[in-house]
C-alpha cells in the first residue's frame, strides 16, 4: 500500500514561553519563527524532505524516507543552535489529510503543546517499508499573475492570493488533500489520491468564484523533493507552451 508520510514539528510550550519571564519582543519572536522554519526546510531538504508552514509554531513535513534516527538528528540540531525545543509527530497514510492527523494525534497523545514537561517528543510511526513510500504533490500557479502585480495595489493581489488559498484549501480537504501557499502566486498541495479530472474540477471552481485562472505540474515519486521536482517541470511545460493542456503529471 503506497503511502505519504507527514511530520508534525510543533515547538513547546511556545505561548507560555513568549511571555517568560517577560514579554519578549514581537520583531524577536517573528525571526525566530522565520529562522527555525527556513532551518528545518534546509534539514529536512538534505534528506529529501520538505516542510510547508502553518502556524510557524506548528510546521508539517513531508519526510517519506526519512527514518526515526533522521529525526532525531534534525531535532538535535534544533535543539542545539535555538532557546527552544520542538517536539515531532509522524504519521502516514494513503492520503496526506489522513497522515496529518495521525501525525497530529500521537503528538496530544504525548502531551500538550503547551505543556512544561513535554520537551523534544517524537511520536507516532511513519510508513512500515520503503517500497510503500509515494508522495503526489500538485504545484499550481496563477495565469498571468504578473498584470496582477504591475496593476493593482500590493496589498489588493495579496488578498486575493489569499482568497485563492483559501478555497483551494476547502475544495483539496474535501478530496483528503492539503495546500499550502508557497510565495508569488504559487501553490503546493500534497495530493495523493487526486486525479487530474479532480484537480481541474478544483481549478474550475477558483475560476467560477475568483475568476482567477490556474494551472498545475503535479510530481508523483518516493520522496517530497522527487515529486516536487516533476511537478515543477510539468508547470514549466505548461508555461513554455508545449502543451494545451492545464494539468500535466510525471510520475517517477
Amino acid at each position: 500500500m503506497k503511502k505519504i508520510q507527514l511530520t508534525l514539528v510543533q515547538i513547546d510550550n511556545y505561548g507560555p514561553w513568549t511571555v517568560t519571564p517577560v514579554h519578549r519582543r514581537e520583531a524577536d519572536l517573528q525571526t525566530l519563527q522565520a529562522e527555525l522554519f527556513a532551518d528545518l526546510e534546509r534539514l529536512f531538504a538534505a534528506r529529501e524532505g520538505l516542510v510547508f508552514y502553518t502556524r510557524f509554531d506548528n510546521m508539517l513535513a513531508i519526510s517519506n524516507g526519512i527514518d526515526l534516527d533522521a529525526h532525531r538528528a534534525i531535532q538535535t540540531s534544533i535543539h542545539n543552535r535555538y532557546p527552544i525545543t520542538v517536539s515531532m509527530g509522524i504519521g502516514a497514510a494513503e492520503t496526506p489529510y489522513e497522515a496529518q492527523s495521525l501525525a497530529t494525534r500521537a503528538l496530544q497523545q504525548a502531551g500538550s503543546s503547551r505543556s512544561v514537561e513535554r520537551r523534544g517528543v517524537i511520536a507516532g510511526n511513519g510508513v512500515g517499508q520503503p517500497d510503500e513510500n509515494w508522495v503526489q504533490i500538485a504545484h499550481m500557479d496563477i495565469n498571468h499573475a504578473s498584470l496582477m502585480t504591475d496593476k493593482r495595489p500590493i496589498y489588493d493581489t495579496h488578498v486575493l492570493l489569499q482568497q485563492t488559498h483559501l478555497l483551494l484549501m476547502k475544495a483539496l480537504s474535501q478530496r483528503r488533500a492539503l495546500v499550502f501557499y508557497t510565495g508569488g502566486d504559487n501553490f503546493m498541495a500534497p495530493s495523493n489520491g487526486v486525479d487530474t479530472r479532480e484537480l481541474q474540477a478544483v481549478m474550475d471552481e477558483v475560476q467560477q468564484t475568483l475568476g482567477i485562472e490556474l494551472k498545475a505540474g503535479v510530481g508523483a515519486g518516493p520522496t517530497a523533493e522527487l515529486a516536487a521536482r516533476l511537478a515543477s517541470q510539468g508547470l514549466r511545460e505548461i508555461r513554455e507552451g508545449k502543451t494545451s493542456e492545464r494539468v500535466v503529471f510525471k510520475t517517477s
